[in-house]
């Protein structure tokens, strides 16, 4: 991808398990050809500052990518697929310019510990179900939905993301964007 930066180059400790390059994921099937993350150098940058960020909190702690940039053509392949179900709702139409995914400028990404184990947060990356919401998690954990320890995982993630200039949104506590859609459509440009 010309002129996005292999996040592995400038950290080889920092995982990567594109979900999108196999089938276990929510659309069931292999999406990607590329099993390597990519991102505008600005994101990729601001995701090795939250794994520094992370290791000096939690130095057994590293964090593991599921996806980065997302071509527009996959875009339209995983749109088609949810469309007028459920899970449309965690999917940018790629009619209305996609998502930050397609800019290079939103990355999955959760925290593996020494071993590369995922630690506890309370659903698996791209579950799309209101457990995966970080607005109700306290009312998740008094209901027994979620344990405490997920919650405060998921807290120190956005904490890491945050710190080095990531925004959360609402519905998946693994997603992140480096700006908003109106900076991106007007300064960036859409990978085909």
């Amino acid at each position: 991808m010309a002129g996005f930066l292999r996040v592995k180059d400038l950290d080889n400790s920092i995982e990567v398990d594109m979900m999108y390059a196999k089938s276990d994921n929510f659309v069931g099937e292999a999406m990607y050809s590329f099993a390597e993350a990519y991102l505008h150098p600005k994101a990729a940058r601001a995701v090795v500052e939250a794994n520094r960020r992370l290791k000096a909190l939690h130095p057994g702690y590293r964090l593991c990518i599921y996806d980065a940039t997302r071509p527009m053509s996959v875009q339209q392949k995983m749109w088609d697929k949810v469309k007028g179900t459920s899970q449309q709702n965690y999917v940018s139409n790629p009619k209305n310019g996609g998502g930050l995914h397609n800019y290079g400028l939103a990355v999955d990404v959760s925290i593996v510990d020494e071993n590369g184990d995922s630690i506890e947060m309370g659903t698996k990356v791209d579950a799309l179900t209101p457990l995966s919401h970080i607005d109700n998690e306290e009312q998740l954990v008094i209901q027994g939905r979620m344990s405490r320890k997920a919650m405060e995982n998921r807290i120190l993630l956005r904490r890491v993301m945050k710190e080095a200039g990531f925004r959360p949104i609402r519905t998946e506590w693994w997603h992140f964007n480096y700006t908003t859609r109106a900076d991106a459509r007007a300064n960036y440009k859409v990978v085909k």
